[in-house]
């Protein structure tokens, strides 16, 4: 894809490639009795705010935050955990949190899996490069900036409704 005043436009070669739609599971409150039932479950997991739209340089959203876990020991419901507890040490997550309260949305790894060849790491990567596409920057509260996949390394396109964290 390619960005032209703030616009995607796909090359021949995207529209040839496979796409699947993703949409999100319907959200939860950021609260233990939530999170604990994940322990176990690999996947990505997708922390945003309950009312405030932050304003990225290409749209508002509430998204601020995309993680992963990349197995059982250290799951979703761990990540989330430490998220909770504060002792992931994401110091935006904790403030976000005490100020306004969160929600938070999963992807179960299981279920991707027929389709994305590649490592979970990868597909965070993947998910994050798309959400700089959409709106100009990674999520506020991640603080990453190297990341080893790049969209023109993978064979298919996920169209992933952003949509899902922007007001209604």
């Amino acid at each position: 894809m390619q960005r032209c005043g703030g616009q995607v436009i796909k090359t021949d070669f995207e529209y040839s490639m496979a796409q699947y739609k993703i949409n999100f599971d319907r959200q939860q409150d950021f609260e233990l009795r939530n999170i604990k039932p994940l322990i176990g479950i690999c996947g990505l997991y997708f922390i945003f705010l309950k009312e405030t739209e932050i304003p990225y340089p290409f749209g508002k959203s509430r998204l601020i935050y995309i993680g992963m876990s990349e197995k059982k020991t250290n799951s979703i419901g761990k990540r989330l955990s430490d998220h909770f507890e504060g002792v992931s040490g994401n110091e935006g997550i904790i403030n976000y949190k005490k100020v306004e309260g969160l929600y938070f949305t999963y992807l179960n790894f299981e279920m991707l899996k027929q389709i994305w060849e590649h490592r979970i790491e990868d597909l965070e990567s993947y998910f994050i490069l798309d959400f700089v596409d959409k709106y100009g920057v990674y999520p506020i509260c991640n603080n990453k900036s190297g990341f080893e996949i790049k969209k023109h390394d993978v064979q298919l396109i996920f169209g992933i409704n952003w949509k899902y964290f922007e007001k209604r």
